[in-house]
């Protein structure tokens, strides 16, 4: 998998990407959401999601930290829960750590999307805290930079 810049036409794509059932809270409706440090992931030239950093990815109620970046993805709705997800996450953590050189990492898990968090953990996040932003509870997922990205391959 390789991270490019999302352009136009990519962000136009996934504006138009609908989640089923409880998954929908990520639909983006507004392609001009994604202008701002937003990536596209692509596999074979197939854009299968994106991913973001820093402010973009925080939720409303969370707080920027020194040495610390944000990390947010989200993964084209028909290839979800096909075992693509730890492969996913580690060409977003291999570019996040090349392009920013962060000292800790750190996601916001929906509580309930329990392949999320499987997917965090199998690459070393650990739960540091809850945090409600809106009517979603968050789980707070953090873990070093220096911590190998599992499953890694060169993106």
């Amino acid at each position: 998998m390789r991270i490019r810049a999302l352009t136009g036409a990519g962000a136009a794509t996934i504006a138009a990407w609908r989640y089923a059932g409880k998954y929908s809270t990520y639909d983006v409706t507004d392609p001009s959401d994604l202008a701002t440090d937003h990536w596209a992931v692509t596999e074979g030239g197939e854009l299968v999601g994106y991913c973001c950093f820093g402010a973009a990815a925080r939720v409303a109620a969370a707080e920027p930290a020194v040495g610390t970046l944000d990390i947010g993805y989200g993964m084209k709705p028909e290839l979800m829960g096909r075992g693509r997800g730890l492969r996913f996450v580690a060409a977003i953590l291999e570019f996040a750590l090349r392009r920013h050189d962060p000292q800790r990492l750190r996601l916001y898990v929906l509580e309930w999307n329990e392949r999320s968090r499987k997917v965090a953990s199998a690459h070393g996040f650990v739960v540091e805290s809850e945090l409600r932003s809106g009517d979603e509870l968050f789980l707070v997922m953090v873990r070093s930079a220096r911590d190998r990205v599992a499953g890694a391959t060169r993106a």
